[in-house]
């Protein structure tokens, strides 16, 4: 049995593509089961997020039949109709392994040295593991990989200077907006990736948040904690009245904005900009709204220009932490064959 890996991320393919591919959290379980019921794989992780789509999967198959296999279950899965290609790449050991640890540690994420796929990573893991699809090869491959990510962020200095998604869109509306001063934010969906950016817009001088999300009592929560206020989330719209800059990043399967509800909205505007980051996968915001005049769209795709800035500044950092994944992959196969 070895470890495999499938996927597709910003690396490899645009947002357009990777969201066809999302998986909703509620449904993963269910995935997994799929899955392994098919007698692809034995144990299995789905990682999904705005930038990625993973399954990380222990199979008895040959590498060349086990990534045909996953490949078809992920078109099944997604009843996509289109073809896949390089967008495609594939990892068997040990380079899936190595994979995993460079995911872990921020160093294959838009923002070199980032945290929060960490976090991402541990909830796929640990959502997988409650519903009894990890054994005893995930189980060993994802804490070792926790502990390296965390071995690498004591050890070295990846972490320096601006490393988030959150950040860089802050950088992002300082281009739009010269101050953030007269500026209040809308946040639309009041997970983590919502609170983060908020709060770093607020750390920059935002004059104030409104909040939004389908669950009154989490907006209103995540309004208080911000010095902010919660709106309904059936009218949300309104708030882009007096609002310059919306954060948006909901688990909604279609969008929640279009050019039909925006056009209005910028006429009472009388066109003031509008920034407009669009941090969802699936996207939350249609392209199509970018077509209007002062308004300003970004999807995470678009973050990636932000991000290449900081990767010169941490090519001798990311070769230390290359250097520490592959000791720490040596010794974790060298400990398995023992």
């Amino acid at each position: 049995m070895s470890v495999v890996v499938i996927g597709l991320s910003h690396r490899t393919s645009p947002v357009e593509l990777r969201e066809r591919f999302a998986f909703a959290e509620g449904k993963i379980p269910g995935a997994l089961k799929s899955l392994r019921d098919s007698g692809i794989a034995g144990e299995a992780v789905i990682l999904s997020t705005c930038n990625r789509v993973e399954i990380y999967a222990v199979t008895t198959f040959a590498p060349d039949t086990a990534f045909a296999e996953l490949k078809n279950f992920l078109i099944e899965h997604h009843a996509y109709d289109g073809t896949l290609g390089d967008e495609l790449y594939t990892f068997a050991e040990p380079h899936s392994l190595h994979h995993l640890f460079k995911v872990a540690s921020g160093l294959d994420s838009m923002v070199i040295g980032e945290t929060e796929i960490f976090g991402q990573l541990k909830q796929a893991y640990e959502l997988a593991f409650a519903n009894k699809h990890t054994g005893a090869r995930l189980n060993k491959a994802f804490q070792r990989a926790f502990n390296v990510a965390k071995h690498i962020r004591t050890a070295t200095n990846i972490q320096r200077g601006s490393v988030s998604v959150m950040s860089a869109a802050v950088e992002l509306a300082e281009k739009i907006f010269t101050s953030l001063a007269e500026h209040e934010v809308l946040v639309i969906g009041a997970g983590e990736t919502s609170e983060k950016t908020a709060r770093a817009l607020l750390s920059r001088g935002a004059r104030g948040v409104v909040v939004t999300n389908r669950s009154p009592e989490r907006a209103a929560a995540l309004a208080a904690e911000l010095g902010g206020r919660a709106v309904p989330f059936e009218n949300w719209t309104d708030a882009l009245e007096q609002i310059d800059i919306a954060i948006s990043s909901t688990s909604a399967p279609h969008h929640i904005l279009d050019r039909a509800k925006l056009e209005p909205l910028m006429r009472r505007r009388k066109h003031r900009p509008l920034l407009l980051i669009d941090i969802a996968v699936p996207r939350d915001i249609d392209p199509a709204v970018s077509t209007l005049d002062n308004v300003y769209l970004y999807n995470v795709d678009d973050l990636q220009s932000i991000a290449a800035d900081y990767l010169n500044l941490r090519k001798e950092e990311v070769a230390r932490c290359e250097k520490i994944i592959a000791e720490k992959v040596a010794a974790l196969l060298e400990a398995r064959n023992l």
